[in-house]
């Protein structure tokens, strides 16, 4: 017989780890999102999501009858979502554009190494290896990604600048930041981002 997701719930019970309070699926994405962030798509498996997301194994399926891909690909956009919206707030904290990249950097960097180097990109650690051969996840990164410069570039706009220096300004921002998370992330140091948001400040205060 075919569960509902109201069955579904009632089957998993109340959730009593980080996820207490959320609905089941809320917690498998959530969960999902996390493994994937610190492990990527290939180490991370259902059992283990189940267990994080304290779901059964059936309400994982229910939910995403796609399997592993499905939630690769809702992991991709809870994580799209979370970075944009922190992204947005740094951006929105400082009326410069360079100072506000300035401090997109120090804000990753600060999230990074409060957790203790182990959340880098969520989008790049669950893609990476799997966009070739899966185009739903392909499609979840991109978007994240046009997001993001879409963000960067609006500020820009906002602040006078042309429509293609901001569009390339945008790709050049997040490309930059998203290669200086990674080193940082191996190097167990903020330094890498520290110096791109420095440099991307001065390349954006260059265009002026």
């Amino acid at each position: 017989m075919k569960t509902t997701p109201e069955q579904s719930e009632q089957r998993d019970g109340t959730a009593t780890g980080p996820g207490a309070g959320l609905g089941t699926r809320e917690r498998i994405v959530r969960a999902t999102a996390r493994l994937m962030q610190r492990q990527g798509y290939e180490g991370t498996g259902i059992k283990q999501i189940s267990r994080e997301a304290e779901a059964t194994l059936g309400s994982v399926y229910h939910f995403f009858p796609g399997g592993k891909q499905e939630l690769a690909t809702e992991a991709i956009r809870h994580g799209d979502r979370e970075f944009a919206e922190m992204l947005r707030r740094a951006l929105e904290s400082r009326p410069d554009p360079a100072e506000a990249v300035l401090a997109v950097a120090k804000d990753v960097a600060a999230e990074l190494r409060a957790s203790d180097w182990l959340d880098g990109c969520p989008v790049t650690a669950t893609s990476l290896g799997t966009a070739a051969h899966a185009p739903d996840i392909r499609l979840a990164a991109s978007e994240a990604f046009e997001r993001w410069r879409g963000l960067v570039r609006d500020k820009l706009l906002a602040c006078g600048f042309g429509a293609q220096d901001a569009l390339e300004l945008a790709h050049t921002v997040i490309n930059t930041l998203e290669g200086a998370e990674f080193t940082a992330q191996v190097a167990r140091d903020e330094e890498p981002l520290l110096i791109a948001g420095r440099h991307l400040a001065r390349l954006i205060d260059s265009y002026r």
